[in-house]
């Protein structure tokens, strides 16, 4: 289904293989692929028509999906087998089958050193390990002992740490991204099931669902410095950049606690629909989506005010979701109704500020033919310093005034940081959009 973010209705439904539970989107090409649990297939969709490429045939129950940007392949974790198929990610066809330990759960990219990480449960009855593979020749390269049931992985790229929480041991695995050594193991909360980075704090937080709480891991420390009470059911995560906030769907309670990132404290709950799985930021229009499983609904969320803005309509069980911010648009897979329900978002200017209410006379960035240009500022009387900002809200590049090529940058969403002064409230922040 294809949802309009300026009306929050329904504009499209993709119908796939059964029961799809993963979703990976690769921003270049706009295409989508879902990996569909039963049947053992990956339904490859056109981000640009929504209509469907291709199926491509796998072995097993297709589980967890990432993408190798270096070399523009699509992983895929099948959790019946003890396999990652690798699919090409121009052809859409399987160009290697890389084995990994038992039940592979989760899957992960590490672009700094072109690794994917895979989590194999296995529990109780398998070694729980983590398969480390070279993303240039598909080839094993590690082995890792991890705690018991590892079902979650995140990348932290400032540190270049891999996360792994250890569903059945209670802990979080700590993995160095360029040695493949395990620093530690980190005591967290009962039955950690998801992950997510804070790029702007550098910190990672790993959502307890039996514990009833979310537990910060400081990432320059590697220590837990804080345990956050986040309801009955904590299960899904994600932080929005700028305004450094986490958003954990919480699926015994019905809504959506809001964690800020700087506080580590619960500063909002928003209700949301019957039994939240799964939870997605889109920075295009600044808004949290959350997938209600219970009842076939998507609640969305303005992450400026923490309130409800609205519910959509979607198929049945939605579970998981992917974002493509250069298409504005929100993908949705549907378990039980076996299609992806496609959101498009309503912001499609070039720039935009998040104070968009307050009336300006100053020029804003804007991008022409792959230049970012960039106006000076003669009356900023603090000096500071201008950068680029991926959704993530990593640095891409330092700009200046004038124009700044980004042509050789993926296209997507991206944010201009004018830094005022020492402390993050004198920032000042527009969007930008690069397209080809």
């Amino acid at each position: 289904s294809v949802i309009d973010g300026a009306t929050d209705s329904l504009v499209a439904t993709v119908a796939t293989g059964a029961s799809p539970g993963a979703l990976c989107c690769i921003p270049t090409s706009h295409k989508l692929y879902s990996a569909n649990g039963v049947g053992g297939s990956v339904t490859v969709i056109d981000g640009g028509t929504d209509a469907v490429v291709t199926n491509v045939a796998t072995v097993g129950y297709p589980h967890a999906l990432c993408y190798n940007t270096t070399n523009k392949k699509v992983y895929c974790a099948d959790s019946a087998s003890t396999e990652v198929a690798v699919i090409d990610g121009q052809t859409d066809s399987i160009i290697a089958t890389v084995a990994a330990g038992k039940w592979p759960s989760a899957i992960c990219y590490n672009a700094a050193d072109n690794k994917v990480y895979c989590a194999n449960w296995s529990y109780p009855d398998g070694d729980s390990t983590v398969t480390v593979i070279d993303g240039g020749s598909d080839s094993v390269i590690a082995t890792l002992t991890v705690g018991r049931g590892p079902y979650a992985l995140c990348y932290d790229p400032i540190s270049d740490r891999v996360y792994c929480a250890n569903e059945s041991s209670d802990n979080v695995t700590v993995i160095d991204g360029a040695t493949n050594e395990i620093f530690n193991n980190l005591a967290v909360g009962d039955g950690p099931c998801a992950l997510c980075c804070n790029l702007m704090d550098d910190k990672v937080y790993c959502a307890n669902l039996y514990g009833y709480s979310v537990s910060v891991i400081d990432c320059a420390s590697i220590r837990v410095i804080a345990t956050v009470d986040a309801g009955s059911g904590p299960c899904a995560l994600c932080h929005s950049f700028p305004y450094d906030k986490v958003f954990c769907a919480d699926e015994c309670d019905d809504f959506v606690a809001v964690i800020d990132g700087a506080s580590n404290k619960v500063i909002a709950r928003v209700p949301t629909g019957s039994d939240p799985r799964a939870i997605c930021y889109s920075a295009t229009d600044f808004k949290v989506y959350c997938a209600n499983y219970g009842d076939n609904s998507v609640t969305v969320i303005d992450c400026v005010t923490d309130q409800p803005v609205g519910t959509i309509g979607v198929g049945g069980g939605p579970i998981a979701f992917a974002s493509n911010p250069s298409k504005n648009r929100i993908y949705v897979a549907n378990s039980e109704g076996s299609s992806i329900s496609v959101l498009r978002d309503s912001m499609s200017g070039v720039s935009e500020t998040p104070s968009a209410g307050v009336r300006t006379t100053k020029m804003l960035p804007t991008i022409v033919r792959g230049r970012l240009l960039l106006p000076a500022s003669p009356t900023q009387r603090v000096p500071g310093s201008t950068s680029l900002l991926n959704v993530a809200g990593r640095r891409v590049a330092e700009l200046h005034a004038g124009a700044n090529d980004v042509s050789r940058l993926a296209p997507g969403m991206y944010f201009v940081r004018e830094e005022r002064g020492v402390r993050r409230e004198e920032s000042n922040i527009h969007k930008v959009i690069i397209t080809r």
